[in-house]
């Protein structure tokens, strides 16, 4: 799988580190039950969804991934500052 950094170009995902859905935020409150659910109930999509790399063994960036969960297609990246929703 490759994934286009906007700094380094298209690169193998071996050089990057998966968080995983970019999505949820952390709760804001300390709230057992809603750190509960933040930590342990997710959603398992099948389809195209934003996640979270860390480009570990390059520029060191963290960025916004799209990519299909079916078939791992990745369609784009953007840097993950503000993580802003993609149009």
């Amino acid at each position: 799988m490759r994934i286009p950094c906007p700094y380094c170009g298209p690169r193998d995902s071996s050089e990057f580190a998966y968080l995983g859905d970019a999505a949820p935020r952390r709760p804001a409150d300390g709230d057992a039950a809603a750190m509960a659910t933040y930590v342990y109930l997710r959603d398992n999509p099948a389809g195209p969804m934003e996640e979270l790399w860390y480009h570990a063994y390059g520029c060191r960036a963290w960025l916004v991934v799209r990519r299909d969960t079916r078939d791992h297609a990745v369609t784009g990246a953007r840097l993950a500052a503000g993580r802003e929703a993609s149009a």
